[in-house]
Parts: C-alpha cells; structure tokens; sequence
C-alpha cells in the first residue's frame, strides 16, 4: 500500500472517529471499513490482525450499548456541543497521553464547556457528573473503541 492510500485510510479513521461524535453517523462502521480496506490492500499477518482487534473491539462496544444509558444529551441538561467537545480533548488526549489520556481529555473538555457554559467551577462540575452518567459514558465507551483500533493501526503501521 503506498503512502497516499494511508493518508487516505488515516482521513477515513479520522471521519469515523468524528462520527462518533456526530448523532446518526455511523462512526464505528466507518473505522472498521477503513481497517478492513487497509487489511485488504496490505496482505500482511499483522494487518489481518489487527483486523481482528479492531472487530472484537467494536462488537464489544456495540455488546455494551443497550446496558449503558441513552445517548441523548437533553435529558442530563446539556447541549450536544458539549459532548462534542469532550470527544475532541478525548481524542487530542488519547495521543498526547496514550490510553488514559482519552477518559483524562473527555472528562476535561466536558468539564470545561460546562463550566464555561454555566458560568462556575460548583455548577460545572455537578453537569460534568450528571453527564457522565447519562449521554457520557455510552458516548465515551464508543468513542474509545475506535481509538483503541486506530491505535492498533498505527501501531501496526509504526511497526513495520
């Protein structure tokens, strides 16, 4: 595979990774159809494994999503642009700080917006809490099974 069909494959990870944080996007999908076309083009053990990964990951993901609580950010009382947020600081986290950066940056790029949004450190951090309970978790959870297969792509494309 040469470098633009990866560059290409990157921007269709990237895609999935803001669908994630997009309502009725399929992200996920879109992040295992880029593994799956890399795996396909790059017949190699390692491409096929982390195929693997990444499936077992996202069907383990979507295993946990009718024992999580709704998506919807209305009913904790917050706008969706703060879970988007959120999922921007868990990604940017994610590669700054790898793997416990990601729950590091969701739960701070959430606090952030609220407090800025509510106007105080108190009533921020009480909507952080009650956001992480509801639309936060399942958000965060789908969100970080993506991150973990491209991790495993790049890892596997550091590898070689």
């Amino acid at each position: 595979m040469d470098v633009w069909q990866l560059v290409l494959v990157g921007l269709v990870m990237l895609l999935g990774l803001i669908g994630v944080l997009t309502p009725g996007v399929p992200g996920q999908a879109i992040v295992w159809a880029a593994v799956l076309w890399w795996a396909l083009s790059d017949v190699s053990r390692a491409a096929w494994v982390v195929l693997m990964v990444a499936t077992a990951l996202l069907l383990v993901s979507q295993a946990l999503r009718p024992l999580l609580p709704s998506r919807r950010p209305g009913r904790a009382g917050a706008p969706r642009r703060t879970l988007a947020v959120g999922g921007a600081w868990a990604v940017a986290g994610f590669f700054a700080l790898p793997v416990v950066g990601g729950v590091v940056g969701f739960v701070g790029g959430v606090y952030g917006a609220e407090r800025h949004r509510l106007g105080g450190h108190g009533n921020g951090w009480a909507a952080t809490r009650a956001l992480l309970r509801g639309p936060g978790l399942p958000l965060l959870v789908e969100l970080y099974a993506c991150l973990l297969a491209v991790a495993a792509w790049l890892a596997a494309l550091i590898a070689r």
